[in-house]
């Protein structure tokens, strides 16, 4: 685990962004296409402390993304071009644009300042969207990475920043995927090589502190 000072000098509120990665209803919901996954979510903790955390972000002014897997009806734009799709297209529940499945789910807060950024095509949640661009023009130096999955959107997400220069605190805690015993092996053994790993509560810690302004 980090030292609390090293970690606090990292998250700076005024130039750190908190990510959640697909905390949506069609996925972590009651009614989500993934069951087994939204389970995990639940069991393990880990929505409820992405929820924390949104909630503390929100008190302390650190800004919020939330990044949203979606697809036409239609189809049209969304990949084909491996087996992990062409699966999600046989799905009981679609991710449909405008749909109930591809809100924020609850018990997560979108708050006004909140940016909700939407996705047709791909696996990241960064390469493609309009994160990037975002981060950048926040003044973004860490990004937090928080949601689902440990499987696939997470990796891409921490990857993807890293390679844009970010430096990335995952909270251990705050983030899940199928097997249970997938996501501890996937941050000790390829997350954590290029990642802070830490736990929900020593990040809460460092938003605790005074309250700067975020530059313009």
């Amino acid at each position: 685990m980090p030292s609390y000072d090293r970690l606090s000098a990292l998250l700076d509120p005024a130039t750190t962004v908190l990510l959640t990665v697909e905390c949506q209803q069609g996925v972590v919901g009651p009614d989500s296409a993934l069951p087994e996954l939204a389970k995990e979510a639940r069991d393990s903790g880990a929505l409820a402390n992405v929820t924390r955390l949104v909630a503390a972000a929100h008190e302390s002014g650190v800004q919020v993304i939330h990044a949203i897997a979606e697809r036409r009806p239609d189809g049209r734009g969304a990949n084909h071009n491996a087996r992990l799709f062409r699966a999600t297209e046989r799905l009981p529940v679609q991710q449909l644009s405008g749909t109930e499945a591809v809100r924020v789910a609850a018990p997560i807060e979108v708050a006004e300042q909140d940016f909700v950024v939407r996705r047709l095509h791909g696996l990241s949640p960064i390469q493609g969207t309009d994160v990037d661009a975002l981060l950048r023009n926040l003044g973004c130096r860490a990004l937090i990475v928080t949601g689902v999955s440990a499987n696939v959107a997470i990796p891409n997400a921490v990857f993807d920043a890293v390679n844009r220069g970010y430096v990335v605190v995952v909270p251990r805690d705050a983030i899940a995927g199928v097997p249970s015993d997938y996501t501890p092996a996937m941050i000790s053994h390829t997350l954590a090589l290029v990642a802070t790993v830490a736990t929900t509560d020593e990040v809460l810690g460092c938003f605790e502190r005074p309250r700067r302004v975020r530059p313009a």
